[in-house]
């Protein structure tokens, strides 16, 4: 029996690397997603995009708004398809009473951060977050490019 061949990005679809320059994240949850066929088809494709996309609190629900689907010619012929549409995240009655104190309450912002699959279904991490300032952003870039330049000379040294 053949052994089936792994996606060539492992689990994850797409990631929202502005977040985590944009924000400084606090707490992370995992989410479902409520998708149509066509959505989960191009998923699977790989097109899909959290750019702009945040986490909206509404009828004690969370959605996910300005996440971008692409549909795929092949898949979706026979119906109107709307690549931005509101797509309801399916989570537990705390996580979304402890978003909706946290965003309401204490001035959090909810962000979507990755799109993933676990079991054959696509999970969304879901992160309240505060702001960064500019200095912040800077030190944050600091940080990094030392630590790269620690790893270089390390591995000059090692070798």
């Amino acid at each position: 029996m053949a052994k089936k061949k792994k996606a060539p990005g492992g689990n994850t679809i797409c990631l929202n690397k502005r977040a985590k320059h944009e924000y400084t994240i606090e707490t992370r949850f995992e989410a479902g997603l409520s998708l149509q066929g066509w959505e989960v088809k191009s998923l699977r494709e790989g097109r899909g995009q959290l750019v702009d996309s945040y986490v909206v609190l509404k009828n004690d629900e969370a959605w996910l708004v300005g996440a971008h689907i692409t549909p795929l010619i092949s898949a979706s012929t026979h119906f109107v398809t709307d690549p931005r549409r509101d797509r309801k995240l399916l989570m537990h009655r705390r996580e979304i009473d402890k978003l909706t104190v946290a965003v309401e309450a204490k001035g959090y912002t909810s962000v979507a951060l990755a799109l993933y699959w676990k079991n054959g279904m696509v999970k969304c991490e879901v992160a309240l977050v505060k702001g960064k300032k500019l200095h912040d952003k800077r030190a944050d870039e600091k940080e990094k490019d030392w630590n790269r330049q620690k790893q270089r000379e390390m591995s000059v040294a090692a070798r």
